[in-house]
């Protein structure tokens, strides 16, 4: 028990880079349970158990990664990584996040749109769409009870709200609009804007940690304008030459081409994680291009509840299904086709990524607990709030009313997603084991009718 104890005190030795790169593997096939439980796995394995980062560090970057657009765990990692060995270190965490969901998805949703419906498939998605409405739904009051504090913030989500439902307002604009009064909140009442601390103060301790609380910041990490400009023309000549070859093959109004440009523009509004950028990527996905349906977006997103890896990675899907859709390899290659959809979708929301954490991560630093920097967040996170109830509302209404409101009301849907609530409010259960349940229930219901 002693030598236990003191082998505890002692500091990690130094992680080599193929031993993190395995864990980040690892982590890519087993990161379920949305942002909250992929964070959650990250703290208790590099925290608690292996120490690599001290619990006041991980949240440090935790906070930052959640003032940039994009997927805060996927960014975390990548922040991590980073720390850890340098640009290599970053790229292998973040792309190893997302790698197993990708092949994961393609291979799941190849089998959605051929075998898509068989009776077994048709009833495990009936059951799964309403659990999905109930887990948009809980988030939005996750979120909202987190975020809306006071009567300022509640009105910005408020309008929102009716913004996007009642005026069919484009999400990046009011991402824009509610940032602007979250600045102009940080002069005029700050008190109405400061971020809350959600994720505690860094005060536990698990012993010696290799990157400690007092551990400088390594080399690599210093704020360099030499390296800020190089990382960005970098990252900029990959997106160019990715687009211009899309371009020159297929054209500006070629599918491919369109995806990689509506995916780019989608990575750089995703404040607030995968649900509020969902009602974005459905106005262009599914009205703008028509590159699915709207029951095929709610089946997408339980198939993205249901794999490893960020939920954003519904783009995958959509990219897929629109490939497929739009044939754009001929009817003899739909599966290809597909395939490139849901590659670009996935190279063009995720590049972003990459560079803001290692553009921004030394800079960020600096800006630490000032109020202007942090403000228009608050505001972007109460306006989140209005824009993921409108997306409840969107996906209950086609559960509901499959046929539209002159068709007929599923009332067995209405249950089952009153079901799921109660049980993630109520009884605290994972996201899994409720979308199994209903996938189960769903199942037997259809093959009984």
């Amino acid at each position: 028990m002693q030598d236990s104890l003191q082998a505890s005190k002692e500091k990690p030795y130094a992680v080599p880079f193929f031993e993190a790169f395995l864990y980040w593997l690892k982590l890519g096939f087993i990161s379920f349970g949305g942002p909250a439980g992929q964070i959650s796995m990250m703290h208790n394995e590099l925290v608690e158990k292996r120490r690599w980062i001290s619990e006041h560090r991980f949240l440090h970057a935790l906070n930052y990664t959640m003032v940039l657009p994009g997927p805060e765990a996927q960014q975390l990692a990548t922040y991590i990584g980073w720390l850890m060995h340098g640009v290599w270190g970053g790229i292998a965490a973040g792309v190893l996040f997302v790698l197993p969901s990708l092949f994961i998805l393609i291979g799941l949703t190849w089998i959605y749109l051929a075998f898509g419906d068989v009776p077994v498939v048709e009833g495990i998605l009936y059951g799964i769409k309403p659990a999905v409405t109930a887990i948009v739904v809980f988030a939005a009051y996750r979120i909202g009870s987190r975020a809306l504090n006071n009567n300022v913030l509640r009105a910005m989500a408020a309008l929102a709200f009716i913004a996007i439902f009642a005026f069919d307002v484009p999400f990046p604009y009011i991402v824009l609009m509610a940032g602007l009064i979250g600045y102009a909140g940080s002069h005029f009442a700050p008190d109405k804007f400061r971020a809350g601390g959600h994720h505690g103060d860094g005060s536990a301790s698990y012993g010696p940690a290799l990157i400690d609380d007092d551990t400088p910041v390594p080399a690599h990490a210093r704020f360099k304008w030499s390296r800020v400009i190089t990382y960005a023309v970098i990252g900029l000549l990959i997106w160019l030459a990715v687009m211009l070859m899309l371009t020159l093959t297929y054209g500006w109004e070629g599918t491919l081409t369109q995806m990689g440009w509506f995916f780019t523009k989608a990575a750089l509004v995703t404040f607030g994680g995968a649900y509020a950028v969902l009602p974005y990527v459905y106005q262009g996905g599914v009205e703008h291009y028509a590159w699915l349906t709207g029951t095929q977006m709610i089946d997408g997103l339980a198939l993205g509840e249901t794999t490893p890896g960020p939920l954003i990675m519904v783009v995958a899907f959509v990219g897929f299904v629109g490939g497929w859709t739009k044939a754009i390899f001929g009817p003899e290659l739909l599966p290809l086709a597909g395939a490139a959809g849901a590659a670009v979708a996935t190279l063009f929301t995720f590049l972003p990524s990459f560079l803001f954490i290692l553009l921004g991560g030394p800079a960020v630093e600096a800006t630490r607990g000032d109020v202007k920097f942090t403000a228009p967040l608050t505001g972007i996170t109460a306006a989140v709030v209005g824009v993921i109830l409108n997306l409840a509302v969107f996906f209950a209404y086609h559960v509901l009313w499959p046929q539209g409101f002159e068709g007929v009301f599923e009332w067995f849907s209405l249950l089952i997603g009153a079901a799921a609530f109660v049980a993630l409010f109520r009884y605290k259960a994972g996201i899994i084991p409720v979308i199994a349940a209903c996938a189960a229930i769903g199942l037997g219901y259809t093959l009984m009718t």
